[in-house]
């Protein structure tokens, strides 16, 4: 810890390593084997779980950037075996949003430069590419993958196994186990590579795929499609899951659209 700045009240916990130039607040809680790098500061009402690792320059626990902040307490919580990449940050929550915390779940990684604002809740097992910004209360599942340089607008939801392409748009919510891409950001199929990856069966990747082949490609509106996957597909998490985060959707989700600008 020599040559930073950690406050006496700070909780350290054991076998934490703290490199030179750090700053890290009164009211902050440090797992047992994190590692600090240099340069990187930790604000007021952080706990950061076991095991993390937070690189050069990154900030966390910043004030929001919302003018409706009336510097009241609000949190951020890390989960464990996160990794938080150079000059990431990551703002408290606000009492506006009635939710007053930002989240990041268990061996998420916010690569270099991505912004997480203020209440949103990234689950576990995510990746945050380079330049993500992620706008304040937009809600990323577990094991969503955002592409490098995309940016969600706020109130946004990405499901969970999805996958959205670098430097996208995310206007409308991405449901789960979908690729997205193009523009205007649009439905591009399954995430198969990644479901295979993740020990999904062949049968439940054909039923998340004749899931979606009913909302996307029968020629009815969201509501029917649904409608009609509740009617005729046996229940099962997959039908669950899907049929669960559409029906919370406020923005909508994103549509096929097969006149979408692919990238060059």
């Amino acid at each position: 810890m020599e040559n930073s700045v950690v406050h006496p009240n700070a909780k350290i916990g054991a076998n934490v390593k703290i490199h030179p130039f750090c700053y890290i607040a009164e009211n902050v809680e440090i797992g047992d084997g994190c590692e600090i790098g240099p340069n990187a500061t930790i604000y007021d009402y952080v706990k950061i779980g076991k095991n993390c690792k937070v690189f050069p320059g990154a900030v966390v626990g910043a004030i929001p950037q919302d003018l409706k902040f009336e510097n009241e307490v609000s949190y951020v919580e890390i989960g464990d075996n996160v990794t938080i990449r150079e000059c990431a940050t990551i703002n408290r929550g606000t009492k506006a949003s009635g939710k007053g915390k930002t989240v990041i779940g268990n061996n998420t990684l916010v690569m270099s430069y991505a912004h997480v604002a203020h209440d949103c809740v990234v689950g576990n097992n995510c990746i945050l590419v380079s330049y993500v910004g992620i706008a304040g209360e937009t809600n990323v599942d577990d094991w969503a993958i955002i592409g490098g340089a995309s940016a969600a607008h706020q109130f946004s939801n990405i499901g969970t196994h999805a996958m959205v392409a670098g430097g996208s748009r995310i206007g409308k919510d991405v449901p789960p186990y979908a690729m997205a891409g193009k523009y205007p950001l649009s439905y591009c199929g399954i995430n198969i590579v990644g479901l295979r990856r993740r020990g999904f069966t062949v049968e439940q990747i054909e039923r998340i795929k004749n899931i979606y082949k009913v909302i996307y490609q029968s020629g009815l509106n969201v509501s029917d499609a649904c409608k009609k996957v509740e009617e005729e597909f046996e229940e099962s998490v997959e039908k669950r899951t899907i049929l669960d985060f559409i029906a919370r959707s406020k923005r909508g989700i994103i549509r096929y659209n097969p006149k979408a600008i692919a990238d060059e």
